[in-house]
């Protein structure tokens, strides 16, 4: 069976451009949608291989990112158009999709724009849309628009540098995903950095009022989060929970924003369980 390690890169034709994807696993398609920077390689191997025994998992870059071709759009509708339809050339109907930091944003508008397409969303370390009242902190900034991301901003980035538990997971997964990362596909651009916040930017704007849509949404949908996330606080989902029928929230101690990389195989469980009951 093809793993994270092992699955080639193929290329799909979208609005002309070669978009990069891998596919591998069993069952239900899930698309996982990338985090501000994140390309095919920046997930943790261990999470991914673990949801790919009972899931097809699909991963691909955004356009203009890591190996595909473009420009990535400046509004979050049109990065969102990416997922149905590389769907559509994949020929999958109906999929599954989870989505982290930056790339929960755009999973929470594919799934309100695709609502007869996505079955259940997978949110993790982000935010929902509109206005919340808890801001990035400072910290983020000082180490997420460096060029290039060592471990020591790692832990401050997606772990929590405080605990020595959080730390020890951080190289864990840092060694695990640099078995194949090439970290010059990464961006590290200033004018890619503002295509992606202008992106964030059009979310919070919800000019669709997708918040007030959590009310009536009919897709279930699971939110992850550390307990000290330093980008998207995790209490920014706190308002939304009681007008939110369909939504779960679990919070993972003594983890940041990347909890999934903390914690692979028991966040893994918890999706599985979630997509599979």
């Amino acid at each position: 069976m093809k793993t994270a390690l092992t699955a080639e890169t193929q290329f799909a034709d979208i609005n002309h451009n070669k978009i990069a994807y891998r596919r591998f696993g069993e069952g239900t398609p899930l698309f996982f949608i990338n985090r501000f920077r994140g390309i095919l390689d920046t997930w943790d191997p261990l999470f991914v291989d673990a949801l790919a025994e009972k899931n097809t998992v699909i991963l691909f870059d955004y356009p203009g990112i890591g190996n595909s071709e473009g420009e990535l759009p400046l509004n979050i509708f049109q990065v969102a158009e990416t997922v149905p339809a590389l769907a559509d050339y994949l020929g999958i109907d109906k999929f599954n999709v989870l989505g982290w930091s930056y790339g929960g944003l755009v999973t929470q508008t594919v799934m309100f724009q695709n609502p007869e397409r996505v079955l259940k969303t997978v949110l993790i370390g982000t935010n929902p849309p509109g206005e919340n009242k808890i801001a990035i902190e400072p910290v983020f900034y000082e180490h997420a628009l460096k060029p290039e991301n060592n471990l020591e901003d790692e832990y401050y980035l997606f772990f929590e540098p405080a605990s020595e538990k959080s730390r020890k997971a951080a190289k864990e997964s840092h060694d695990r995903i640099a078995q194949r990362l090439n970290r010059a596909l990464i961006p590290s651009t200033t004018e890619l950095f503002q295509r992606y916040f202008a992106g964030s930017g059009s979310f919070k704007e919800d000019q669709l009022n997708f918040r007030e849509g959590y009310k009536t949404l009919k897709t279930p949908v699971l939110v992850i989060s550390g307990d000290h996330d330093i980008s998207f606080a995790t209490e920014n989902w706190f308002p939304l929970m009681k007008n939110a029928p369909t939504m779960q929230h679990i919070i993972l101690n003594d983890a940041g924003h990347g909890p999934q990389h903390q914690y692979p195989e028991i966040t893994a469980d918890y999706i599985n369980l979630f997509l599979h009951k």
